[in-house]
């Protein structure tokens, strides 16, 4: 009693965090006329621990002038920005000035994020600016606290919405502004069911609602970049960090000189071992990246030096000792570590290459002391896990932190000064027209986050092509210099941004036909591009060809790409290719058509 005379007015809930028993007391101390009992709606709560009030900083003279750019046009309906600049140059707080200025006058504000581990650092910054009118939108909330979100916006109890993709449909109706930070992400593609670029449906809506839309990247996409070419686009720029703390010194390190040496010195360099002591001994943080989860890649057996691969998919296995199992990342398959080669039935089989398990593993060896956390797919898969590490190490109850691509974007770690890249070539080969254009984010971006406090930050970059223009302009920060190199090649080869590309993926369980009703669509195509004069104009058709992953869920793959300059013409091409009567659906084979494709695997 005296616990909720004191308090006024407390829920259930509450009450029974403190008092046990609170459930079995209530109803006799009602009927008594001690309290009184009332019923009432509330919604769930999905943000993170609440959040001291924060003071806002003065802005830099460059972060002024890109606020008063778009306050200028802010109310005379849509115009698309493009904010650019280096990692760690305070994008964030100029978003948080154009909220705050839509929102004195009335207006709402929807600010897209495109992963789940980064809205937990976003929410929390602007919790503490705004306060708790703010509804959060990604895929880890429950269908319930999903429900209350939504509900919240549609009542108009919030004036922000936070949130992954498909935040960029927030039933808003008085728009003042909408963001998408790391507008580079391809998060922001949905590849299942309904296909759309979030961050490309945010310019859609900017338009449809009449307010400003801000696109923000330290590593912008070439279609972006192509937009500020073609003047679709005002770019913005932030050339320099905070405080104007240098960018971190990046080091390369040639992994051809360690080809003869023990394995371990080709994951963990001398030189990388020698920077994490030099980290651990004044109190720092080391972050190692390496985009490739599970403890060893490639098993193989030692008798007839076949590759285990999945039953069901054109990939091979990986070794997770943590759950002691081989498993398939692209169906979660799994076999029992101690599972026999398929092929000779021999229970040899050897683990070969290596993931951020096994890089863990290592730094525990040689850094007894330190405390290590590991941040993948894998470490993460429980409700909560992310936010429990990022806590981690704000809190700096972690020395090194071992991560994927979930690390390497947007994040700001002020006591981290040393980022450890173990194999920097990791996606440069893959067949797919965009791998240049990926690794140069991944790296610029890992690198940004060294060195975000007082202390300069400092990068060792493994590498076994130091001398490849993606790798020299990963170390320069230097994204003009990434697009003067790729801008080319992708011109001369008809591929976005210089064109709009169509993919008609064609799959099945039938390998033979797939492969015949990929042909019958190709022709059709080749046939209507023949013979319709409206549809010349430079279209190319590539293919039919299985796809570089030949076979997912027992599904086999092939695909068929078609792209011009005029998006009108691809469009049109493949709508009569659907519409021909040998192209109706089939029960055992399946057609998807996906605009502006962002994987080709």
């Amino acid at each position: 009693l005296m616990l909720v005379k004191q308090k006024k007015e407390m829920s259930l809930t509450s009450l029974k965090a403190v008092i046990p028993t609170a459930p079995s007391l209530v109803k006799p101390l009602s009927d008594a006329g001690f309290i009184k009992i009332i019923q009432r709606q509330v919604f769930r709560d999905p943000l993170g621990d609440p959040v001291e009030p924060d003071t806002p900083p003065v802005l830099t003279p460059e972060q002024t002038a890109v606020v008063k750019q778009v306050q200028n046009v802010s109310d005379n309906g849509f115009s698309a920005f493009l904010l650019t600049g280096i990692t760690g140059s305070g994008k964030t707080e100029v978003y948080m000035r154009l909220v705050l200025d839509v929102i004195e006058k009335g207006k709402k504000a929807i600010v897209l994020v495109p992963e789940i581990a980064l809205i937990s650092q976003t929410e929390r910054r602007f919790r503490a600016r705004f306060g708790e009118r703010i509804a959060v939108i990604h895929s880890s909330l429950s269908k319930g606290e999903l429900l209350d979100q939504w509900r919240k916006i549609a009542l108009g109890k919030v004036d922000i919405v936070i949130g992954a993709r498909s935040a960029v449909f927030a039933p808003f109706e008085n728009i003042g502004i909408i963001v998408a930070d790391e507008e580079h992400d391809t998060s922001y593609k949905q590849e299942t069911g309904l296909r759309y670029n979030a961050r490309d449906l945010a310019v859609v809506r900017g338009k449809l609602n009449q307010c400003p839309v801000l696109l923000g990247s330290a590593t912008p996409s070439l279609q972006s970049y192509q937009n500020v070419v073609l003047k679709r686009f005002e770019e913005l720029k932030l050339e320099s960090r905070i405080n104007r703390n240098p960018l971190p010194e990046i080091t390369l390190v040639d992994l051809k000189k360690y080809k003869d040496g023990r394995p371990d010195q080709r994951i963990i360099t001398p030189e990388l071992s020698k920077a994490i002591r030099q980290c651990l001994d004044k109190g720092d943080q080391a972050l190692i990246f390496l985009n490739r989860r599970g403890f060893a890649t490639f098993p193989v057996c030692r008798d007839c030096g076949k590759a285990l691969t999945c039953r069901f998919c054109d990939i091979t296995m990986t070794l997770h000792k943590g759950h002691n199992e081989y498993r398939c990342h692209l169906c979660g398959y799994g076999r029992p570590v101690d599972t026999a080669c398929p092929e000779c039935k021999s229970k040899k089989i050897r683990p070969l290459g290596f993931g951020t398990e096994k890089v863990e593993s290592m730094l525990k060896e040689r850094f007894p002391d330190a405390r290590i956390a590991r941040m993948d797919q894998d470490s993460t898969s429980k409700k909560g896990a992310v936010i429990k590490i990022l806590k981690t190490i704000r809190n700096r109850t972690v020395d090194i932190v071992v991560g994927t691509q979930m690390l390497a974007k947007g994040h700001d770690f002020p006591s981290i000064t040393l980022v450890g890249v173990i194999c920097a070539d990791l996606s440069l080969s893959l067949p797919d027209f965009r791998a240049g254009e990926r690794t140069f984010q991944l790296l610029a971006q890992v690198a940004g986050r060294a060195g975000r406090g007082e202390t300069p930050g400092k990068v060792i970059m493994q590498t076994y092509n130091p001398d490849h223009f993606i790798i020299e302009a990963s170390r320069k920060q230097d994204f003009l210099e990434f697009f003067q190199n790729e801008a080319p090649f992708r011109k001369a080869l008809m591929y976005p941004p210089f064109s709009r590309m169509t993919q008609l993926k064609i799959f099945g369980s039938n390998a033979g036909k797939v492969k015949e009703y990929a042909e019958t669509v190709a022709k059709i195509l080749r046939d209507l591009l023949e013979n319709e004069g409206t549809f010349r104009g430079g279209v190319q058709i590539l293919g039919p060809a299985e796809a570089p992953i030949q076979k997912i869920s027992s599904q086999f793959r092939w695909q068929i790409l078609v792209k011009s300059p005029s998006s009108s013409l691809v469009n049109r091409l493949v709508k009569s290719t659907l519409a021909h009567p040998e192209v109706k659906p089939k029960s055992d084979v399946g057609l998807s058509v996906d605009v502006d494709p962002y994987f080709l695997m």
